[in-house]
């Protein structure tokens, strides 16, 4: 079987064809260091690491990266809120992601471009972008036109003349178009900026993943991740200046998206208090039962965390390794294919607990096939 992949640009499940069979290149979003990760963010962390480890299986060479974005309002707000500077609060949650992910089980990217490293590459793109057209200054602020892209709109399934200004598109007298977005903005002497042609400022929040994605993966590459509430404006703004800049039709040709996670069926949010830390997660379960957690649903669906989920996750991971073996079948094991079938966890899973009925039954090699299919979705480590 080849590898199928519901594609968030076509609206439909396709089968996977890398732009070069040789070498496969992903790219996902990655966290905003001015708090802790919350579960939501162990859900996308987990889906990538898992679409990774699936495409490693199936082609020799893979690239996966992924970016953190250490410079950003919330940051500069978490800052002053903590009294502490800004490098080394980016530098203390930057550590404690990387070991909720080591938690997790999750493969370290082969490359985590930090934004501040690549403001310089920003710049360059945005002179482009206004030589093009696409982009235009007013009073230190740099916006893309939106409609310099007649294709905005075509990810997240929205025209443009519907389009309205919500409550994550910034509304200014400055904008020629509502849907216009920054690229560039001014910072006050007590926030970090850099020298630009536009003055001191700073990047936009979208540009980033524009740069970092055509400096470590090319104008074209195979796979985007993230989150559904990533998809507009986040991805639509980084495919509209991507192609504009790059003179391309994609940015990526795979789009995929993880669902929503829920608290108890209720949205996580601060004012209610109920949102989940991945570190408090892993104390009071473990890394593993955490992880088989968010691969309990498919990655599309939504998925709602709660002890009752979590206990009996807890229960699965404690049978299952009494059956833990350093000895793994050399051959894929047959319920893979659920896996390349939109990575169809909960099929998998079920497949994984027959299995498990098999090795119990004294069955040598049903105990290998076991242990390898476990470890293949980054378990029994």
């Amino acid at each position: 079987m080849s590898l199928q992949l519901q594609n968030t640009l076509s609206g439909k499940k396709e089968f996977f064809k890398p732009v070069n069979p040789d070498h496969v290149r992903i790219y996902a979003c990655g966290p905003t260091v001015y708090n802790f990760a919350h579960i939501g963010n162990a859900r996308m962390a987990v889906v990538n690491d898992l679409l990774v480890r699936v495409l490693k299986t199936q082609f020799k060479q893979v690239t996966y990266v992924s970016n953190i974005t250490d410079i950003d309002d919330k940051i500069i707000e978490a800052s002053k809120k903590n009294n502490i500077k800004i490098s080394e609060l980016t530098k203390k949650i930057t550590e404690k992601f990387h070991n909720d992910c080591k938690n997790l089980f999750c493969l370290q990217p082969n490359k985590e471009p930090k934004a501040t490293d690549h403001v310089e590459d920003m710049i360059i793109m945005i002179k482009k972008l206004i030589e093009k057209k696409a982009a235009y200054e007013n009073k230190g602020h740099v916006y893309f036109s939106v409609s310099s892209f007649k294709k905005y709109g075509n990810l997240s399934n929205k025209k443009i003349d519907e389009l309205k200004s919500g409550a994550r598109i910034q509304v200014s007298k400055l904008k020629k178009d509502p849907l216009d977005f920054v690229l560039w903005k001014p910072s006050e002497d007590s926030e970090p900026g850099w020298n630009s042609p536009w003055g001191r400022g700073r990047p936009g929040w979208h540009l980033e993943c524009s740069v970092m994605s055509e400096k470590y993966l090319g104008k074209n590459f195979d796979i985007h991740g993230g989150g559904l509430d990533l998809i507009f404006p986040h991805h639509e703004n980084e495919i509209a200046q991507s192609c504009v800049h790059n003179e391309t039709d994609k940015l990526a040709n795979y789009w995929v998206h993880n669902g929503f996670v829920t608290i108890n069926k209720e949205k996580m949010s601060k004012s209610l208090g109920n949102i989940t830390s991945i570190e408090d997660a892993v104390r009071h379960y473990s890394g593993q039962v955490v992880r088989l957690s968010l691969l309990s649903a498919q990655y599309k669906q939504p998925l709602d965390w709660n002890n009752e989920l979590l206990s009996e996750q807890s229960k699965i991971i404690d049978k299952w390794y009494s059956m833990y073996s350093e000895e793994i079948s050399e051959n894929t094991p047959e319920c893979f294919k659920d896996l390349l079938d939109d990575m169809n966890t909960p099929m998998y899973i079920a497949k994984l607990h027959e299995l498990f009925q098999q090795s119990q039954n004294g069955d040598i090699g049903k105990k290998k096939e076991f242990n390898k299919a476990c470890r293949l979705i980054g378990l029994f480590n």
